[in-house]
C-alpha cells in the first residue's frame, strides 16, 4: 500500500467525489475530501488549510469538482490551489489549465485557435448583433459562459418576430452581458463523450436523446450507451484535448453531415458516463494514474 497522501477536491456526498476518494483510500490508506468552501489561504505563512489539514503538506490533490455551479467566483477557488502547487504539491489537473477551461469562451478560443472544427459561434455584447446572428443561424443556442450540463442554455427559433427576439436577448443578456451564441446543430439523436487519461484515449460513450429535448444531457432525459467511433473522430478528439494537457478529461463531440465537430473539452470529465456507457471504473483508473505519476516524481 502506498504511503502517499492525496486529497480530493470535490463535493462531499456526491457520487463521483466519494468513489474517487474510496479508490485512493483503497490504494493508500489515506482519505481526504475537501470542499473548497472550507479552504482558507494564509498567504503570509503559505498555508492552505481545510478543516485543520494543511493541503500544502500533501503529496497530491485531485480536482474532481471545484463547485456545484460555475461562475467567475469559481476561478478564485482555483487560484487558491496555486498556493499548494507553489509548495510542491502536484495538482491534477494543473491549475493554469483548469482556469483556461472553466470559462466557455476561454475553452472555445483555445479550440478555435487550434484549428478544431466547432459549430458556428458568435460572441457579442450587442443586442442588435445578437438578434441578427439568430436570424442568420435560423436556430441558435444561447450559452452562459459559466455552466455545465447545458444548465442555463436556451434554444431560440430565428423565425420569431423581432420584438420577441429582443425580449429573449434582453432577458439572457441581463445575466450574461457577453453573449455566446452558437448555431444549433442537428444531432443524429446522440453526441459523444470521448475520454482521455494522461493524454491517452481511453474510450467513448454516447449520450442518447430519449425524448423531445433539444439536447442529449442526462438532466434532459438522455441515457448513456456504448459507442465505437471511427479513427478519424478519435484523432480529432485527441488533437482537441492535447491543446489543454488535462490529466483526465472528456471531449464532447458530435457527428454531423459535414464530419465530426467538437463542442468543448471538459475541465474535469465525468465518471458516470464512463461507468454506465463504457462499463469501466474511471475512479480506479484515475487513482492508478495519479499514483503512478507521483511515484515517478519521487524516484527522479
Amino acid at each position: 500500500m502506498s504511503a502517499l497522501r492525496i486529497g480530493v477536491i470535490g463535493i462531499p456526498g456526491k457520487w463521483s467525489t466519494e468513489v474517487l476518494a474510496d479508490s485512493l483510500e483503497a490504494r493508500t490508506g489515506f482519505r481526504l475530501v475537501v470542499d473548497m468552501e472550507d479552504v482558507c489561504a494564509e498567504l503570509t505563512s503559505g498555508k492552505l488549510v481545510a478543516n485543520g489539514v494543511n493541503l500544502c503538506e500533501l503529496d497530491g490533490l485531485i480536482v474532481k469538482k471545484i463547485s456545484q455551479q460555475y461562475s467567475p467566483a469559481t476561478l478564485d477557488r482555483i487560484e487558491l490551489l496555486r498556493l499548494a502547487e507553489h509548495a510542491g504539491v502536484r495538482v491534477f489537473s494543473r491549475t493554469e489549465t483548469i482556469i483556461r477551461m472553466i470559462d466557455r469562451l476561454g475553452c472555445t478560443m483555445t479550440l478555435r485557435n487550434g484549428g478544431i472544427p466547432m459549430p458556428e459561434t458568435v460572441v457579442t455584447e450587442s443586442r442588435n448583433q445578437a438578434v441578427r446572428t439568430i436570424r442568420e443561424f435560423g436556430a441558435a443556442v444561447l450559452k452562459p459562459l459559466y455552466s455545465t450540463k447545458a444548465r442555463g442554455m436556451e434554444l431560440v427559433d430565428g423565425s420569431l418576430d423581432e420584438a420577441t427576439l429582443f425580449s429573449i436577448i434582453d432577458r439572457f443578456r441581463a445575466g450574461n452581458p457577453m453573449m455566446y451564441i452558437q448555431k444549433k446543430i442537428n444531432l443524429p439523436g446522440q453526441d459523444l463523450g470521448m475520454v482521455f487519461l494522461g493524454g491517452e484515449y481511453v474510450g467513448t460513450y454516447a449520450r442518447v436523446n430519449q425524448g423531445e429535448a433539444w439536447n442529449t444531457t442526462i438532466q434532459s432525459g438522455g441515457r448513456y450507451a456504448s459507442h465505437t467511433p471511427p479513427q478519424s473522430t478519435i484523432d480529432l478528439a485527441t488533437r482537441a484535448q492535447a491543446l489543454f494537457g488535462m490529466d483526465f478529461t472528456t471531449v464532447d463531440v458530435a457527428d454531423t453531415d459535414d464530419g465530426p465537430i467538437v463542442f468543448e473539452v471538459s475541465a474535469f470529465g465525468g465518471f458516470r458516463g464512463v461507468q454506465d456507457g463504457m462499463g469501466m471504473d474511471a475512479s480506479a483508473m484515475y487513482a492508478d494514474y495519479v499514483l503512478k505519476e507521483l511515484s515517478q516524481c519521487t524516484t527522479h
